[in-house]
């Protein structure tokens, strides 16, 4: 089975550019630069050579031709990437997510204030050779805070930033519309991009197929979708996180089995790779490879047309996730590394309440909630996508919606056939995919917004943002996110996300970990993420 990208749709469709708040991660095949067509380059060169020039290789289990607009994207590859490529006025640390100062000077000192100011670092410079100015800054946020450009970050500022402005060359503010100060964090979603590159005329597309021009410690060498992306430490850097690697190659290997014959045996070809099939973790052990988890929000999902009968009823969906068996499901299919959901938060959240609504493994209340609905005879086709650990879930869900007398077809797709059909409308009963929006950040605010909201695309699938249920549980979100006090704010979030559990439109079903495996003999510093891809600004030759 192919092993996809973290399992949404490809942001870079057009279709999706319509909407605001949507996941984006699925990989749909971009036309490549012509400037880096010439196929695959140095994807043998593994770093085994001795010297500060030997070239650190690694392997993303993920497709690297999504979209690379740090505006818009959220392909795990293309983000990983960025976060080497580009900054932010401030970005966060890839574990805890506190953030930091980064094109800016120093993190501003009262969060709670309504206007932020920034001053640029002094000799700050694109990977071009040019200066890093405030007009660059400006830029991007108006880009981000037009109404009329619909881009995934939009979802992240528009709610509570209002402006940005500059002040001279090297200091901006952002005015905000209420106090929120988690939005210091959020600022790491804002990379910010050289105006006189992306400003002209057909550049967003060029930035969309693999163009990175940024400020960062790495710059980007070569782009070949599908292939390998490679990098180099840029001399020019001159910020916080400083270049420990002199060449990077980043191989595009979506199949899970070369990936991890990629990482093993004395002739490995990379020193770290990610998303690690389970049953590959003790072999990788044995063979000397240090394999870490990191649990967080990575999820497998159910998502019911609501417009389809019988799903259209609360009592049916409910029936549905009573029905599984998830203690089997992660003792099974996900060898221990996950917990069955007991909240739409994974339980280290720092928002985590355990849901008024849990569901657990209750057959005999499944089927009653069936029967009260008047439901008999009901057969549903499950439209999955192939990611291999979801399709190794899948199996229990099918046992378990037949043992409840519901006859169960699973139709597991690619990725990017799943979402095309959302895309087009067509009909369908239940899908089942993954989703981590962890890669984001860590506020509830921002995951709950990200998977609900009236012009979310994600409600547009299930059809059921006009339900008056959906609009009150809006309402609720609203004013959550502008409610000043943190307690009062993180209780009307755990309020809310007991109407999600109830209601279980878009729903988990367990969360999961994400596993990367790594040569301690050549690497040190390096942390599991639980989202998504590789953060090696503090990783260094061992």
């Amino acid at each position: 089975m192919r092993d996809e990208t973290t399992d949404v749709p490809a942001l870079h469709r057009r279709s999706f550019l319509k909407y605001t708040g949507a996941l984006g991660a699925a990989a749909a095949v971009s036309a490549p630069l012509s400037a880096c067509s010439s196929g695959p380059e140095s994807t043998n060169d593994t770093g085994t050579g001795s010297g500060p020039d030997r070239t650190l290789t690694a392997v993303i289990g993920y497709g690297n031709d999504g979209s690379w607009d740090p505006t818009q994207t959220a392909s795990a590859f293309c983000m990983a990437a960025n976060n080497h490529v580009y900054e932010g006025l401030l970005d966060t640390d890839p574990i805890s997510r506190e953030p930091y100062a980064a094109l800016a000077t120093e993190v501003p000192k009262d969060p709670d204030s309504t206007s932020w100011t920034f001053t640029l670092r002094a000799g700050a410079t694109f990977h071009d050779g040019k200066p890093v100015t405030a007009d660059d800054v400006v830029f991007v946020f108006r880009r981000i805070l037009d109404p009329d450009t619909q881009t995934l970050a939009k979802g992240f500022f528009a709610s509570w930033l209002k402006e940005v402005r500059k002040i001279d060359a090297q200091n901006v503010e952002l005015v905000l519309k209420f106090p929120f100060p988690d939005g210091l964090s959020r600022l790491t979603l804002a990379k910010i991009m050289p105006k006189h590159v992306f400003s002209r005329p057909g550049a967003w597309d060029d930035a969309i197929k693999g163009k990175a021009i940024g400020s960062g410690p790495y710059r980007q060498t070569a782009h070949h979708p599908k292939s390998n992306t490679t990098f180099e430490a840029f001399d020019g850097y001159n910020g916080p996180r400083k270049p420990a690697f002199r060449k990077m190659n980043w191989l595009t290997i979506v199949d899970a089995a070369p990936r991890v014959a990629k990482i093993s045996g004395s002739s490995a070809g990379a020193q770290i790779a990610d998303n690690i099939p389970y049953a590959n973790i003790g072999r990788l052990e044995s063979g000397g490879m240090t394999v870490a988890g990191g649990a967080g929000m990575n999820n497998l999902f159910l998502m019911f047309n609501t417009r389809h009968k019988p799903f259209d009823d609360v009592r049916v969906r409910q029936a549905l996730h009573y029905a599984i068996d998830t203690e089997k499901m992660v003792e099974v299919a996900l060898k221990g590394h996950g917990k069955p959901s007991s909240s739409f938060l994974d339980e280290a959240n720092p928002s985590y309440r355990r849901a008024k609504t849990v569901y657990d493994h209750d057959p005999d209340r499944a089927k009653a909630l069936l029967k009260e609905a008047g439901v008999k005879g009901l057969s549903i086709e499950i439209l999955a996508v192939n990611v291999s650990w979801i399709v190794d879930c899948l199996p229990t869900v099918k046992a378990s919606w037949d043992a409840i007398g519901v006859k169960t077809t699973l139709s597991p797709q690619e990725t990017t056939a799943v979402f095309t059909k959302m895309d087009q409308k067509q009909d369908y009963q239940v899908v089942a995919a993954a989703s981590n929006p962890n890669q984001f950040g860590l506020d509830a605010d921002l995951i709950m917004h990200y998977n609900y909201g009236p012009e979310n695309l994600w409600m547009r699938y299930t059809r059921w943002a006009a339900d008056p249920v959906a609009g009150q549980l809006f309402k609720d979100m609203d004013r959550a996110t502008r409610e000043p006090d943190p307690a009062k704010r993180k209780a009307m979030i755990q309020d809310y996300i007991d109407v999600v559990a109830e209601q279980a439109v878009l729903y988990p079903v367990v969360h999961n970990e994400l596993m990367t495996a790594w040569d301690p003999a050549r690497l040190s510093g390096i942390r599991a993420q639980p989202y998504p891809g590789i953060n090696l600004l503090q990783a260094k030759w061992a």
